[in-house]
């Protein structure tokens, strides 16, 4: 690995991560196709879909654990949801990434642009009055979200992604659950979601390992900042951003596969 490859791939890693904890995501929905188009630009080496799926699953564990750390206070992180949605998305984010190894690099491409246009639509979709609920009085059906959670686990964990860019939109538009609540405790789940992607990729070996570690250290970094700025931002500004991210990268998804 030459300097220009280290810092190309350190500064994915930093900015993918800095968003993925202002926003409350594990960041493959911006580091997936940044590993996938911009070192071919640069002419470094190009990474296969397997190789940026493996790297990715491992890169989210961190980040996922900066942005948890930095929402630990103030009673954003919902426990029972994080444990029914948690437990859920482990078990399919296993089956995922196990599974995906006898997928082709086409098929690993189609289903996350899949899941990236049902998040897009979903982002669009009016959320009114969510924010006005108090944190210590949010309900939701557990359940419902157990289900949901399990069905985005299994698709997340074929892609490397811990699936954050689809529990968002289904947190706040479906079980209703406040803008910054939804930030924080999705973290947890996606940090849950990771551990069961990451051993996946690593038992069927699919991760690039050098490369992962470069991420990680840029992760470590970023989303703990990154969590701080969404901490200080407007809850609409918030789901603007994470809206129009989901669906450049669902446009740009579907282009190179048609």
């Amino acid at each position: 690995m030459d300097f220009a490859f280290i810092i190309t791939i350190f500064l994915i890693g930093f900015i993918g991560s800095y968003i993925s904890g202002m926003l409350g995501i594990g960041g493959s929905i911006i580091k997936y196709p940044m590993l996938l188009y911009i070192p071919p630009l640069f002419g470094l080496a190009a990474f296969s879909a397997h190789e940026v799926s493996g790297i990715s699953a491992v890169q989210v564990f961190f980040a996922t654990i900066g942005g948890v750390w930095a929402y630990r206070k103030g009673g954003y992180l919902n426990k029972q949801l994080i444990l029914y949605m948690g437990a859920s998305i482990l078990i399919g984010s296993f089956i995922g990434g196990f599974g995906s190894k006898a997928m082709s690099e086409e098929g690993i491409n189609v289903i996350y642009g899949v899941l990236a246009l049902i998040a897009a639509i979903m982002m669009f979709i009016p959320k009114k009055g969510i924010d006005d609920i108090p944190l210590d009085q949010v309900t939701f059906n557990k359940w419902l979200a157990a289900v949901l959670a399990i069905i985005v686990g299994v698709g997340s964990g074929i892609v490397g992604a811990a699936g954050a860019f689809l529990l968002v939109p289904i947190m706040l538009v479906v079980l209703k659950i406040p803008t910054r609540m939804t930030i924080a405790s999705s973290l947890a789940i996606t940090l849950i979601s990771s551990i069961g992607a990451t051993v996946g990729k690593i038992a069927t070996g699919q991760v690039d390992y050098y490369p992962a570690l470069i991420m990680v250290v840029a992760s470590l970094i970023a989303s703990p900042l990154g969590a701080i700025a969404g901490k200080k931002m407007n809850t609409k500004i918030l789901q603007i951003i994470l809206a129009v991210l989901i669906l450049l990268t669902a446009v740009k998804i579907w282009l190179d596969i048609l």
